[in-house]
This record gives C-alpha cells, sequence and structure tokens, in this order.
C-alpha cells in the first residue's frame, strides 16, 4: 500500500473525529470539557475506556510479547477484573458522594492540602510519562508506514498528532472524547479481527483448528510457579489488582470519562461491563501473537533473536502487517494504530488539564472567560510536556508495555497507599510529612528491587507497585496524628 493512499485514510479518518468534535461541542457550557455535563450514556463510555486503556502499545506490545513471556501476561489480567471490581463498589461511590472533578481533591478532606496536591502531582508525572510513551510508539509506526516516504522528520510526525489531538478537543474536552472513544475502539478491534482472519487465511486453518493451534503451541504457558521470576502468578495476579486499581481508578484520566455517567448506578455498570469486555480482548491480542509467530515460522520471515530470545518484539505486529499481510490487513492496522494514537494521547491530555486547572489552579471559581483562556493555556502547556518526552525517549527499542507498568508501580505507589490508607483507616496523619513520604518510598522500593535482585535472585516484578503502596501506609502510621477522624 503507497504511503499517499494511507495517508489519505488517516486524513478521512481525522476528518470524522472533527466531525464528531462539531457535532458535540454544540450546546456546551463551561464546565462541559471537565464534566461531560455529566450525560453521558455508560454504554458508550464502557465501549470506548476499552481503546483508551489499551492504546497503541497494548496493541503491538501483547502480541509480540507473547515470543518471550508465554502467555503470562493473562494472569495479570485476571488481577484487572478483582482490581475493576473494587473500583465499582469501593472508589465509585466515594467520587460519585463526594460529586468530585478532580479525583484528588479527596485527599484534601481526608488528609489535607498538601496531601491533596502532592497526589495531583504524581499523577500528573505518571500521566505525563505514561501518555508520552504510549504515544512514542504509535508515531514511531505512522512514521515508519507514511511520514519517511515524505521525508518528514520524526518531530513533526509528533507536532502533527498532537495539533491534531488538540484541534478536536480543546472546546469540549471530555464531552467529546466519549464519542470520539467509540469510535476509534471500534477501529482498533476491527483491525483486530481482521488481521486474525488475514493470518487465519493463510496458514490454511479454519476457526476451530486456529483455536487448537494456538491452545496446543508452546507459547500457550498461562501460569507460571516460580516464586523468584518477575513473572510468578502471586506477583503478577496482585500486582494486576493493583494497578487496575491505581491506573484506572486513581486515574484522572479514566475516572474522568466513568465521571461523565449520568449517575452512580450507571457508572457502576459502565465499570464492570468494560472489564469484563477488556480482559476478552486481552486473551484475542495473545492468541494473536502466536497466531504472529506460527506465520513468521511458516514463511520463513526472519525476527531478530539475540542470545535464544527475540528482541524488539514491539516490531513483530507491524513489520507483518505493513510488509506481508496485504491491502486489506495493511489498511486495518493502519486505522488500528491511528485509533489507538489518538485514543490514548486525547483523553491523558483533557485529563492532565482538567488536573491541574482544577488542584493547582483553582478554576473553579473563575468567570467564564478565564476559564477558557486558561484551559487552553495548560492543555498548550502539556502539549509540549507530551512532545518534550516523546523526543527523551525517540531511540528507545523493546518492550514498551512493560516498562510503562515498572514505572507505574513507582509513581502510583504512593497514590495507591494514600488512597487505601484513606478508605481503610480513620488515623489522621501529619500533612506536611506526605510530600516527603511519596518523595521517598519509590526511591527505597527500587533500592529494594535492586539489592533483592544481587542478593537473592528475586526480582518484584510488577510487584513493585505492592512494596510501594506497603511502605507509603508504614510510613503513613508512623507520622500519624494524635487528633483521630471521627
Amino acid at each position: 500500500m503507497s504511503a499517499t493512499l494511507i495517508l489519505i485514510i488517516i486524513a478521512s479518518y481525522f476528518g470524522v473525529l472533527l466531525l464528531i468534535s462539531h457535532v458535540v461541542s454544540k450546546n456546551t457550557s463551561d464546565d462541559s470539557f471537565y464534566t461531560g455535563d455529566r450525560k453521558s450514556p455508560w454504554q458508550v463510555v464502557a465501549f470506548g475506556m476499552i481503546g483508551a486503556v489499551l492504546s497503541g502499545v497494548t496493541f503491538v506490545s501483547i502480541p509480540g510479547m507473547v515470543g518471550t513471556n508465554y502467555f503470562y501476561y493473562l494472569q495479570f489480567v485476571f488481577g484487572n477484573v478483582v482490581g475493576y471490581v473494587f473500583i465499582t463498589y469501593v472508589l465509585v461511590p466515594i467520587y460519585y458522594d463526594l460529586k468530585l472533578v478532580s479525583i484528588y481533591s479527596y485527599l484534601e478532606s481526608r488528609f489535607g492540602v498538601k496531601s491533596y496536591k502532592t497526589g495531583s502531582l504524581f499523577f500528573l508525572i505518571s500521566q505525563s510519562f505514561g501518555a508520552a510513551l504510549r504515544l512514542l510508539l504509535a508515531a514511531k509506526i505512522l512514521q515508519y508506514a507514511v511520514f519517511d516516504a515524505f521525508h518528514i522528520p520524526f518531530f513533526v510526525t509528533v507536532l502533527i498528532i498532537l495539533v491534531l489531538i488538540w484541534l478536536y478537543t480543546h472546546k469540549s474536552g471530555i464531552k467529546t472524547i466519549v464519542w470520539t472513544d467509540t469510535l476509534q475502539t471500534f477501529f482498533l478491534l476491527l483491525s483486530v479481527g481482521v488481521t486474525i482472519y488475514v493470518v487465519k487465511s493463510a496458514l490454511g486453518l479454519s476457526l476451530v483448528e486456529t483455536t487448537s493451534a494456538v491452545v496446543n503451541h508452546d507459547y500457550f504457558k498461562v501460569f507460571n510457579w516460580d516464586f523468584n521470576s518477575g513473572s510468578n502468578f502471586f506477583k503478577q495476579f496482585i500486582s494486576g489488582v493493583l494497578i487496575a486499581i491505581a491506573m484506572v481508578g486513581l486515574d484522572q484520566n479514566m475516572m474522568q470519562k466513568t465521571l461523565t455517567c449520568k449517575n452512580k448506578k450507571e457508572a457502576q455498570r459502565n465499570i464492570l461491563t468494560f472489564s469484563l469486555i477488556l480482559a476478552v480482548t486481552q486473551f484475542l491480542f495473545l492468541g494473536l501473537g502466536v497466531m504472529l509467530y506460527l506465520y513468521a515460522d511458516k514463511f520463513g520471515i526472519h525476527l531478530d533473536i539475540e542470545n535464544g530470545k527475540f528482541i524488539n518484539t514491539d516490531t513483530l505486529f507491524p513489520m507483518l502487517s505493513l510488509n506481508h499481510f496485504g491491502t486489506l490487513a495493511s489498511l486495518s492496522f493502519i486505522l488500528g494504530i491511528t485509533a489507538a494514537s489518538f485514543s490514548s494521547a486525547d483523553s491523558a491530555l483533557t485529563a492532565l488539564t482538567t488536573s491541574f486547572t482544577y488542584d493547582f489552579l483553582d478554576i473553579q471559581h473563575k468567570d467564564s472567560t478565564e476559564k477558557k483562556e486558561m484551559k487552553n493555556r495548560v492543555l498548550f502547556g502539556f502539549s509540549i510536556v507530551i512532545f518534550a518526552i516523546i523526543m527523551l525517549f525517540s531511540q528507545s527499542k523493546g518492550n514498551v508495555i512493560s516498562l510503562i507498568f515498572k514505572v507505574a508501580g513507582y509513581t502510583y505507589g504512593p497514590l495507591l497507599g494514600l488512597y487505601m490508607f484513606g478508605i481503610f483507616t480513620k488515623i489522621k496523619v501529619k500533612d506536611a510529612a506526605v510530600p516527603i513520604i511519596c518523595i521517598v518510598m519509590p526511591i527505597v522500593t527500587y533500592l529494594l528491587n535492586h539489592y533483592f535482585i544481587i542478593w537473592f535472585n528475586f526480582d518484584f516484578g510488577f510487584m513493585n507497585i505492592f512494596v510501594n503502596a506497603f511502605l507509603t501506609v508504614i510510613c503513613l502510621i508512623l507520622c500519624k496524628d494524635k487528633r483521630i477522624l471521627n
């Protein structure tokens, strides 16, 4: 497929996003950007959230990681489902009962202003890096598939993507994103379905035979009981629970969509429905990974191997789709990765803008003109931050999804500790000590993991979030105030 045709397809897709933005942005209020006027149908929110969670990283990383990590990622997914149940019945009621816009304002009522600002700051750091890393991978693929042919530098490609996102989100923010994410999730899932069909046909297998080939493959290993391994079942499952709570339930990006639902009951239905569909989708991605390796093996396609292990596994899916699967699969892949790029980045920028303007600029008490100007400046500012981080990591290689979850363990760990301590205890802590605790504990967790590997050959893996949160809770107890909440 020619780069010109791909560019036309992307431009057409973006035109549809602009049309949706134009329709949705009619009759908006000052708060539509932040709350969606709390009128979003929960079914639409649930479906759209799938694309935002999967992102371009999941889209290409999960199929590729099968070659080095088998189906062990599924252990993490099982934990996610339990985490989403916790979000549904514990966190969502708290957010709705307090009528929150920024979910971190809960920390102010529970601990104090410094805790509130610290929680929000950790989200801003986490989300900036997470959004940038997700967008980086998608931008690299679009660069390879389209913009290299026109000799456009990579930094210009990233700028183009960010400008396009700004164009359809700056007016009504989350109100627009709820609907555009639905379209983007559709194209992302369509791409997976088309690829499975194309590979199945190329391998000459029926649907039943394809299923059998996947479940009987050497890579179909779901459970890892080696306790020293980072992929051990208990580490993966427990971290899956905690990371789901942290990266969805304590994440302004994801919860802002949920809080646009009409009421608490609909928001809870949204989370439960979303979690089940997401788990099935991730299983399909893993199955697709086996099929990709089967295809490469059958047709003698060279894959990079170092020390007996596949390397740069994130390139497997895009390489096969764009060079070997034909026009239909190439087209669906480009639409899928484009959808994933926009879906993850647009909601992240909106959430970053919401958190910063509410938590640090007190935008809710400004007049209409000030709100608009402040919101646009902050949205532009975070676009620059995302661009800078992408360029900083532009030469990185390997499995990006694992990197994101490891980073999340350090940045979301203190948040998780704060919320668990706040919800399940009535202990009052010294507010001034919270920022210090939240800065020091990730460093301690990193050092502990480093030395545990050296001394005991024991890798925390994704469990670093548990260690981080646990240490945070211990320090909060040690810094308790004499006053006790009634």
